[in-house]
């Protein structure tokens, strides 16, 4: 008798279901096209011809990142939607606030059994995140891996690349003492701090995600899994007027890691922690778990995406500016001279 012929397919990997994704998100990957983008999706490699002659020394910066666990939520909710702009964000953020205009963008899925309606989902939010960002989706990749993944979750990795004029990088190295500290409002947790939180609503508060709390226009599941902003427009037409000395974007470490990566050596930044409003996403996590003031800051953005530091006597003009945008900021610090040699941050 026979032996029955082994197929791909039969292992777990369904070669029609890959084709049936392409074919689904081919429009949404050609939404976010830029003028330098030469190929369409499907090939081997994403082409993007680089004008460099609209820069005197053009310097590419680039970025990767993840979701995190707030990818759980998704599955928890089975919402697949926006956690793709959460990736675009988590990589363009990190490129903006070297002065670089992010140009592209690739995305990693890999899941163990494919599903292209929710795979399709999932790119949906990297086309609206690149289209947010003003960069181009130009590739990436879709792995079913059989076996490597719990059913129904899935993880995903982007990588971007930007380009600014080597005279133009925002590296922090011309903050002097006296300069301004302005913060922009994050929409809440942003991308950083789940597995924290996770603990505190679903483990100390055992909540289950379609719970109300007092204070929340929507269910505690749907709050926390609130899409990342994301900020590339907004520190473009900053860039563009004034004098922007150094850019932090608030992640995974809070105000107290994230400021000093831009600030030089002998410098502190105190920041007035009673100068910003907290979006109440925070106090609760904080009263829910009983968290400490300092753990807060070193873990979750709170209310905070972005810190710009700017000179003193542009301050004003700044902040102006932002209302302009529509942004919610606050001048909420100031640069300071410190004996110690290592940049820090000091919360009063």
């Amino acid at each position: 008798m026979d032996k029955k012929s082994a197929t791909y397919k039969d292992a777990g990997v369904d070669i029609d279901a890959g084709n049936k994704f392409v074919k689904m998100i081919t429009p949404l990957v050609k939404a976010t096209a830029r003028p330098e983008v030469l190929t369409d999706i499907g090939g081997f490699g994403g082409l993007f011809s680089f004008h460099a002659d609209k820069y005197r020394k053009p310097t590419l910066v680039s970025a990767t990142d993840g979701v995190g666990t707030k990818l759980k939520l998704a599955f928890m909710l089975d919402k697949h939607d926006t956690v793709g702009i959460d990736l675009v964000a988590m990589c363009v953020n990190d490129i903006i606030v070297q002065g670089a205009e992010p140009l592209f963008f690739l995305d990693y899925l890999a899941t163990g059994k494919l599903a292209p309606e929710k795979a399709a989902e999932i790119v949906k939010g990297i086309a609206d995140g690149c289209k947010q960002a003003g960069c181009a989706l130009i590739g990436g990749e879709t792995a079913e891996m059989p076996g490597f993944y719990a059913e129904g979750e899935y993880d995903l990795a982007g990588f971007s690349v930007g380009a600014v004029d080597n005279d133009s990088i925002i590296d922090g190295s011309s903050i002097t003492v006296g300069d301004k500290i302005i913060g922009i409002a994050s929409n809440g947790l942003h991308s950083n701090g789940y597995s924290l939180a996770r603990k505190v609503f679903f483990d100390l508060m055992k909540l289950t995600p379609d719970a109300q709390i007092d204070g929340f226009d929507q269910p505690i599941g749907a709050e926390l899994l609130t899409p990342t902003r994301i900020y590339v427009k907004t520190i473009l037409n900053l860039i563009r007027d004034f004098d922007i000395k150094g850019i932090a974007h608030i992640t995974g470490g809070g105000l107290i890691e994230n400021v000093p990566r831009v600030i030089p050596n002998h410098c502190r930044a105190v920041i007035d922690t009673k100068a910003w409003e907290k979006p109440a996403i925070f106090t609760a996590l904080k009263e829910g778990g009983n968290i400490a003031k300092e753990e807060m800051y070193r873990t979750f953005n709170y209310g905070l995406g972005m810190v710009i530091i700017v000179p003193e006597e542009q301050c004003d003009e700044v902040m102006m500016r932002l209302s302009g945008l529509e942004e919610t900021a606050w001048e909420i610090g100031v640069i300071e001279k410190t004996d110690d040699s290592s940049p820090s941050v000091t919360l009063v």
